[in-house]
């Protein structure tokens, strides 16, 4: 039988050791974020990130689909897959595909020593800041530095305002709480994240005017 001094010792044993460096990271129960996409409150698509986590690695895989229709003709359908790899709070590598409407791109990142390489369509290889994340939104961090556009490879450097807490609908019903940030400058949108951090909603204005919402399943 363990006495209660034995158990105190373990324990405190085990909360010294290091722990994996993905725990830092904001990986949401249940290794999955799902969100509705919403345009004049029809669902246009779905945007997905699954998780699996290996010991000190993780990798997060997206995949966003959306097709916008009028009287049962598709008018524009867009679709993205991405896939990050990190080992410990680093990414190694980054491989994505978009078909925007027909225009095909492909982005690629390989962490090397000088750094993580991007590779993207059209654009010569160059390497991106030491600050930068992956624009995939999952990650509350992306807002402290630069964004690596994941669609074309492009480094954004928006302007990041905290407006403050606030409910915001979910796809269930429950409100969710959730801290709101206004991004302007080299992108303009609004992005929420919940209390853990993880990605909460987000929100944009298309080319047509109309205003296009993410609402977490």
């Amino acid at each position: 039988m363990i006495d209660r001094r034995e158990l105190l010792v373990g324990a405190g044993v085990m909360a010294a050791l290091p722990m994996p460096a993905f725990a830092a990271l904001p990986v949401p129960p249940g290794d999955r974020l799902g969100f509705d996409i919403i345009r004049k409150g029809s669902k246009l698509g779905a945007h997905v990130l699954t998780f699996e986590r290996s010991g000190n690695d993780l990798v997060v895989r997206v995949a966003m689909e959306l097709v916008v229709k009028a009287a049962f003709i598709t008018l524009y359908k867009y679709k993205h897959s991405a896939v990050e790899r990190w080992s410990g709070d680093q990414v190694v590598a980054l491989d994505t595909a978009t078909d925007d409407g027909g225009t095909k791109y492909v982005v690629t990142g390989r962490r090397t020593a000088a750094g993580l390489v991007i590779e993207a369509t059209g654009k010569p290889k160059f390497v991106a800041p030491a600050d930068a994340y992956p624009a995939t939104h999952w990650n509350r961090r992306q807002l402290d530095g630069p964004w690596i556009n994941t669609q074309d490879g492009k480094i954004f450097r928006p302007k990041v305002t905290p407006v403050g807490t606030e409910a915001i609908p979910t796809a269930k019903g429950a409100p969710l709480k959730a801290n709101r940030y206004a991004l302007s400058g080299d992108v303009a949108m609004d992005l929420w994240y919940d209390a853990r951090p993880s990605w909460a909603g987000l929100s944009f204005t298309g080319k047509d005017g109309s205003v296009i919402k993410y609402v977490r399943q």
